[in-house]
């Protein structure tokens, strides 16, 4: 069953932040970045006439943008999006890895001509940077034992247990809808507890839950809940870069068509994250 309710605010260190979900760190937070677009602006010809885009990405972002094994390829959901589109572009991809709170501030220093490491699209970004259409969308889930019925809809989550940290935004959002809150340190304790009939719940993002359930199956759990708001993420360029974000948007209409977009995030999520959730 899909809820409307509007997530409270992340507390951000800075409005420019990139969006980060680690899938053992807990519920879905931000980490500060850069304050501003001012660097040189690269234009779609200056990636044609190169014959290559630079990627900046982070590397070390499971399942986003990581290497096999540790220390294999450069792969990842991001990562293969990246090599899809400039494939749409005529033009080779080439990755810098670097520390993700550094990808913006590298972005407007020229080192790389767009980010993508799912940085989430917010008013405030918008206004400093360009951005294409997105190619990832998530949702808070409730996640509950798969023999659980006492939650069904959004009123029932008023006087459960729920395992949640103290200071995210999923915590924030069940202390509101009334909940007991069990305080956790990320969300491998939140599974934990919740298998061990501790808990009654617990919310976190999406993606979280995708990746857990492709790693591990997620056997004698489900999602009983989704909220309709949400997060979008989508390659970020410097303010200047409207043609070049338009190119990309382009490229990336045309994956969404022909059902790469969709191959993809199965391979990495077994499910379509590439577009608005249905569930």
């Amino acid at each position: 069953m899909k809820i409307r309710t509007a997530l409270p605010a992340l507390g951000l260190a800075s409005a420019l932040a990139l969006t980060a979900c680690s899938t053992d760190g807990g519920d879905t937070e931000t980490s500060a970045d850069a304050t501003g677009a001012t660097g040189t602006d690269t234009s779609l010809t200056d990636v044609q006439d190169a014959g290559v885009i630079v990627v900046g990405t982070e590397g070390t972002y499971r399942p986003f943008t990581f290497h096999a094994d540790g220390t294999g390829d450069l792969t990842g959901y991001d990562v293969e999006v990246a090599r899809a589109v400039a494939e749409e572009l005529g033009v080779d991809v080439e990755f810098e890895e670097t520390q993700w709170d550094a990808l913006l501030t590298g972005l407007e220093a020229g080192r790389f001509d767009t980010v993508a490491n799912q940085v989430g699209i917010t008013p405030e970004r918008e206004e400093v940077y360009e951005f294409s259409a997105p190619y990832t969308f998530s949702n808070g889930v409730v996640v509950v034992r798969d023999d659980y019925e006492e939650i069904t809809t959004w009123d029932d989550i008023e006087g459960k247990t729920l395992a949640q940290s103290l200071t995210s935004s999923y915590g924030t959002l069940a202390k509101e809808s009334g909940a007991n809150i069990e305080a956790i340190e990320g969300w491998a304790q939140s599974i934990e507890l919740l298998n061990q009939g501790r808990v009654d719940a617990t919310i976190n993002d999406k993606l979280t839950w995708l990746d857990y359930k492709v790693d591990t199956g997620a056997e004698g759990l489900k999602v009983a809940l989704e909220t309709e708001d949400g997060s979008r993420s989508a390659f970020a360029f410097t303010g200047g870069d409207s043609e070049l974000a338009d190119a990309v948007t382009e490229a990336l209409d045309t994956l969404a068509s022909d059902g790469t977009l969709a191959e993809l995030s199965g391979e990495f999520f077994g499910d379509n994250v590439s577009v608005e959730s249905t569930y």
